[in-house]
């Protein structure tokens, strides 16, 4: 099932022909196509699923869930492209009297970068897999993808890449617009391939480093949008725990035992000003005993899992507040330590345990939380439980540095797919912290700016004329425009 090296360069060069063709279609005939492979998918989805329950170790009702995702994604992209949001088409007109001297007519819109490679993650064999955020994205940005397939949930990846062909070709789009690649071998090929201009990344910090650093030893390096490892932080300020102790820990235990832990936003550390005689490692016992466990989604997952659980548990200071077990569906695990031991040793915060275990920090009453926030690496998101009457600016204000989406009093294991969704954050969390991989703007990171200076009107393409053939919304001299509107000189 390995995809050779010569195979490679046959699909990547028929993705870029295909995205000669495909890259100036209008909004209409892209949104179509993004269209069809949602119908289909929806159509095959007992099929899919199924092949998805003999694969993983994730039940029907959370595969038809993800798969459900991905249909609204795919959906709510057609309707951004045939607004044109994503375009960001920008017109100046010619201003004799612009304030730093004549101004020339200029306009700039986004435009797609190429074919691109998108690599498959292990734990959601939709979401984030063969037709998952990027490269629906990818598609809705007007690039070619070729789908680097990950090898946890082959049969499924190969089927669904079957049936996403099947209907780009039965909606008239350009062969090789999509298609997939198996193996080691083509996944070092898409990253080498001169027109492959960019790639997306989804996995562990160690797979996705070497990529990104392949990706920049090129001769021409390309962007990686790599989302690679996060803790999650959460932080009870001392009002909170006070007010609904309880409640909180409800929460965090199904939290971080969500997917067996295998979420990427997956609450890993928890920080609370818990006392010896608190209790709390009865009340999270009779949380965690509710959960049902399951197998990790894959042996060198659960390999990584051991590892990492062993190295944290074993690190000085460390106790054990709630056993787990090392059965084949693994009991879940609270480790504990306190505010002191991580500022003798923050190399505890950077551990990620991908699977049901956390690290819980116990800190005293008065404790400085923005000081303890400072010795975080990047982190997809960061999460505070407090009371609104709190000046909590300062620790905010830390957490907004070190990661993409902070929560408040509520939980990050669900990240929603809409327009203001950001699904990235700084390194080790991802490789572009200014882009997300969830969410309309995801669209964003497949394409890149050019500006049309001074040109004629029949030269200019249909997003910037003033007629706006493709009703798309603009800004025309500094003020936005809805869809539809014609653009109107000073």
């Amino acid at each position: 099932m390995q995809t050779t090296p010569e195979q490679v360069e046959n699909q990547i060069l028929a993705a870029h022909a295909a995205y000669e063709k495909a890259r100036d279609v209008e909004p209409a005939v892209r949104g179509s196509w993004l269209e069809a492979i949602a119908s289909a998918l929806e159509d095959d989805a007992d099929e899919l699923v199924g092949l998805g329950t003999q694969e993983t170790h994730l039940d029907e009702g959370r595969l038809r869930f993800e798969l459900k995702r991905s249909v609204f994604q795919l959906r709510l992209f057609r309707s951004e492209i045939l607004s044109g949001e994503h375009l960001g088409a920008v017109i100046d007109h010619a201003d004799a009297e612009w304030g730093m001297g004549p101004r020339p007519d200029i306009r700039k819109i986004n435009v797609p970068l190429g074919a691109v490679g998108v690599f498959g993650a292990s734990n959601f064999p939709f979401a984030f897999s063969v037709m998952g955020g990027d490269t629906a994205s990818a598609l809705a940005a007007g690039c070619a993808v070729v789908h680097k397939i990950h090898e946890g949930h082959l049969q499924l990846a190969l089927r669904t890449a079957a049936v996403v062909e099947e209907a780009l070709a039965a909606a008239g789009a350009p062969k090789g617009l999509f298609s997939a690649v198996v193996g080691r071998q083509a996944a070092e090929a898409l990253v080498d391939h001169p027109l492959t201009k960019a790639i997306g990344f989804t996995g562990s910090t160690a797979g996705g480093r070497a990529l990104f650093d392949r990706a920049c030893r090129r001769p021409k390096p390309i962007p990686f949008y790599g989302e690679l490892g996060s803790i999650n932080p959460v932080f009870v300020t001392e009002q909170a725990w006070t007010a609904r102790r309880d409640a909180i820990l409800s929460g965090y235990a199904a939290s971080f035992t969500a997917g067996m832990g295998q979420f990427c936003t997956k609450p890993g550390l928890f920080f609370a000003p818990v006392q010896d005689s608190d209790g709390i490692a009865d009340l999270l016992q009779q949380e965690l005993e509710t959960k049902t466990a399951a197998p990790l989604l894959s042996p060198k997952l659960r390999e990584g899992f051991d590892t990492a659980l062993n190295r944290v548990q074993s690190a000085p200071g460390v106790d054990v507040l709630v056993q787990g077990d090392d059965a084949e569906a693994p009991r879940p695990t609270v480790l504990a330590t306190t505010a002191e031991q991580v500022l003798a040793n923050p190399e505890l915060l950077e551990q990620e345990m991908f699977g049901p275990a956390t690290l819980l920090i116990r800190y005293r009453r008065g404790t400085d939380l923005a000081e303890l926030a400072a010795l975080l690496e990047g982190q997809l998101t960061a999460t505070v439980h407090g009371e609104p009457e709190e000046k909590l600016d300062e620790l905010l204000t830390v957490l907004r540095e070190r990661s993409g989406r902070l929560v408040w009093n509520a939980w990050p294991t669900g990240v929603s797919v809409t327009y203001a969704q950001q699904h990235g954050g700084p390194y080790p969390a991802t490789t572009a912290a200014s882009t997300t991989s969830v969410g309309t703007a995801a669209i964003g990171r497949f394409m890149r700016p050019v500006a049309y200076d001074s040109f004629a009107p029949q030269q200019l393409p249909p997003a910037l004329q003033d007629e706006n053939p493709w009703n798309i919304a603009r800004r025309v001299d500094g003020i936005h425009e809805p869809a539809g509107q014609k653009a109107e000189t000073l």
